[in-house]
């Protein structure tokens, strides 16, 4: 591939986790107005996050999980109580705290662990999937059936936040400003507790974080450091760790990922990718990259558009 290409990929690379940072971190509003219906919900070439967007509730449906993370939707979604004993739902007006039943329940453990072993009062509940799934109006371009969840690396307060808090506050930066290490201000070894504790248990498959924060991990990671290999660098994730988990037994129309190496991924060869110039300040290209089109239901699995218009499960 010639240089020019390559240029080109690392600056959209940037462009698209720049966004996604952005969007996440975006303010919500405690009173979120719905969404105009759609002039021409049949036109094939419409965004099927238009469609996905506009459902509010799950499918009446046994859950099922169809495609892969970045590329399909689930039936039978569990929401995630938006209060828990450790653990609180942000950005509630997204309608995000939704999942396969075996995702919420991981969830609700890992809250536990972090307030017993790492001492937070709780876990700060970031983005999960939407009732049916699908892709989304903003953000992400994973998080698509029901197995990803993302965690903030801010601790939960020792109180139940205000709905205008929880639209309003912004997480806590963890990455240093020139990029090449954590910020020595806002990480503590707590956080590592957090993070080990998510990737030991046995259904979660990836973890995704900063590159600077993977390395953090690698230098302060003492006795058994099996787990590290789960946790890999990944562009954005400066002030949350995104957890993903397997296709649950018997999903046999969920796509899964090949398991991780069994290295931890702590050499400097293993690092040094993320750390170059070009990745951290990749340059424009000299013409502006063209948008591409927004994936469409006929781009999903077949059996999303059964999901996407299955009838609304009771609440």
């Amino acid at each position: 591939m010639s240089p020019r290409p390559i240029l080109t990929l690392l600056f959209l690379l940037s462009v698209v986790v720049s966004a996604s940072m952005a969007l996440a971190q975006d303010k919500g509003s405690v009173n979120p107005k719905p969404l105009p219906p759609l002039a021409n919900p049949n036109d094939p070439k419409l965004g099927a996050k238009e469609l996905f967007g506009r459902k509010v509730l799950p499918t009446a449906m046994p859950t099922r999980v169809v495609g892969f993370y970045a590329k399909g939707c689930i039936a039978g979604s569990d929401a995630l109580p938006i209060n828990g004993p450790t653990w609180q739902v942000m950005r509630l007006s997204r309608n995000r705290n939704w999942g396969h039943p075996d995702l919420v329940k991981l969830v609700e453990r890992l809250a536990a662990k972090a307030h017993k072993d790492a001492g937070w009062p709780g876990i700060l509940v970031g983005d999960m999937s939407q009732p049916r799934g699908g892709p989304m109006l903003t953000g992400h371009a994973s998080h698509q059936i029901g197995l990803d969840a993302d965690i903030w690396l801010t601790p939960m307060p020792n109180r139940q936040l205000s709905r205008n808090e929880r639209e309003e506050l912004s997480a806590i930066m963890m990455v240093r400003s020139d990029r090449l290490d954590i910020e020595p201000s806002t990480w503590t070894p707590t956080h590592l507790n957090v993070i080990r504790a998510a990737a030991q248990e046995p259904t979660v498959q990836r973890i995704f974080v900063n590159a600077a924060i993977k390395k953090a991990l690698c230098r302060e990671a003492k006795g058994d450091r099996s787990w590290l290999h789960k946790v890999r660098p990944m562009y954005g994730h400066d002030y949350h760790f995104h957890v993903r988990i397997k296709c649950p037994p018997g999903s046999d129309e969920c796509e899964s990922q090949p398991e991780p190496t069994a290295s931890e991924g702590c050499s400097p060869g293993d690092l040094a990718y993320w750390f170059k110039d070009a990745i951290i300040h990749p340059k424009p290209p000299k013409e502006p990259p063209k948008p591409r089109p927004p994936m469409t239901l006929a781009q999903l699995p077949p059996a999303c558009k059964a999901v996407l218009n299955a009838p609304d499960a009771r609440q």
